[in-house]
């Protein structure tokens, strides 16, 4: 293992969705074999030659790898990663749809690019006695963060979006990033803090991911819920409390509607 902090690299998932590195983004490239595994509730695979990119490690579960499964793992807190990502809009539609799905299959000349991007900021993590250590390793990784849009971009054929809806896409995030759909799940809330219709903030949004503005809340909103069910500590009444749910019977509704199972079979 080679670790600064901010940046650490590994042979292996394991600390996906550890609290060891809650706060930090995971890139795995898969070297060999192939490992199954479950994100945002639904089945993925990853398989050799595919780069895997996850922001929340808690949305990864039952990962299973092949015996002949090899992987190189690179961990990123999110503040190191917003000072390496560079001026683009384009992070924003990767963000959303890395979201939906983590795992890029790569071309051979994109798998040499990335495994040379591993490789260089694996070397650079070693250089400690460097005058000028920390500003190498953000180079490196910005080299790194470049080449994973490049890639998206190529495989997705998306085109770019302007400031204006990346920024207002960017706060609506921020806002659910920050649990705000706990209390407010309607779209009309978001749009009013953003200073924005609620049409608009929708045609944005479906602009940018592909999606109307009430799927991301909604989404957000049906993994937390996830989450907390399987909490087997918490009752369904406290659950329903967290998200002001106006009654038990209208908080299982939306579970049975969003998660397609009502509460007590979804914990089963």
């Amino acid at each position: 293992m080679e670790q600064l902090n901010d940046v650490i690299i590994e042979n292996s998932l394991d600390g996906i969705g550890s609290d060891r590195y809650i706060n930090y983004l995971a890139h795995s490239l898969c070297l060999g074999g192939r490992c199954s595994f479950s994100f945002n509730g639904r089945p993925f695979e990853l398989r050799e030659g595919d780069l895997m990119i996850v922001r929340k490690g808690k949305l990864v579960d039952k990962i299973t790898p092949s015996e002949d499964f090899q992987v190189k793992t690179l961990y990123v807190t999110a503040p190191f990663i917003e000072l390496c990502t560079p001026q683009t809009n384009y992070g924003m539609k990767g963000q959303l749809a890395l979201f939906l799905n983590p795992v890029m299959s790569l071309n051979t000349d994109q798998r040499f690019v990335c495994e040379r991007d591993f490789r260089w900021i694996s070397y650079r993590l070693a250089q400690t006695n460097h005058t000028f250590y920390r500003e190498l390793l953000i180079n490196a990784v910005q080299s790194a963060i470049l080449d994973f849009f490049d890639f998206h971009s190529v495989i997705n054929n998306e085109p770019t979006v302007s400031t204006q809806i990346s920024s207002l896409m960017s706060r609506f995030l921020d806002m659910l990033e920050n649990g705000d759909y706990r209390h407010n799940r309607e779209v009309t809330y978001y749009a009013d803090a953003l200073c924005v219709t609620p049409k608009y903030l929708s045609e944005v949004s479906k602009k940018v991911s592909g999606y109307p503005a009430n799927y991301w809340i909604n989404r957000y909103t049906s993994l937390d819920i996830a989450r907390l069910l399987r909490d087997k500590s918490l009752t369904f009444v406290q659950i329903s409390d967290m998200f002001r749910f106006s009654s038990p019977a209208y908080f299982s509704r939306y579970v049975q509607r969003t998660l397609g199972l009502n509460p007590t079979k979804y914990r089963e």
